[in-house]
């Protein structure tokens, strides 16, 4: 018999339960309207931006999904991401793909628990940090961990992809 499953738990904190991966939950208000999620997460939270690191989904070749999470006031570099996984080219996935690949919605995906788990490169400014916030699976909440244990234990690739 499974246990139920804990209040506020989504697909990403039952999957660190069950990986050992320690946690601590942060709730903050979401604003849909924001251009910057990651920035408006950050703030409500108070934390620097090189603490709170967005998970976005690509394209690699335009067929292959993978997942990378960089701090959130940084951008993506693509052509690097494409490399490291063996392409030519990778591309932004869509917002209703991404949300039908990982079953988070947009503004609430988070690395861990997806649906249909994606090659997952982890941008190498993480290991500066002790602990670092990523999105808990839910938006409007953020899980704060240590990179250097769930990047070990997940087997993320950790390389810098951010500028």
């Amino acid at each position: 018999m499974s246990k139920p499953a804990a209040p506020g738990a989504t697909p990403a904190t039952t999957f660190m339960d069950k990986e050992h991966i320690a946690y601590t939950l942060h709730a903050h208000d979401y604003d849909a309207d924001a251009s910057a999620k990651g920035l408006q997460a950050a703030e409500a939270l108070g934390a620097p931006p090189a603490q709170v690191f967005k998970t976005l989904m690509v394209l690699i070749d335009r067929t292959r999904p993978a997942c990378v999470i960089i701090p959130s006031d940084r951008r993506l570099m693509l052509k690097k991401v494409a490399a490291l996984q063996g392409g030519k080219s990778a591309a932004m996935m869509l917002p209703a793909d991404a949300e039908r690949l990982t079953a988070f919605k947009t503004g609430g995906i988070s690395p861990f628990g997806q649906k249909k788990r994606s090659p997952t490169i982890l941008d190498a400014s993480a290991l500066e940090q002790e602990r670092i916030y990523v999105n808990a699976g839910r938006r409007g909440q953020q899980c704060r961990i240590d990179p250097r244990v769930a990047s070990a234990q997940c087997g993320w690739l950790v390389e810098a992809v951010a500028e």
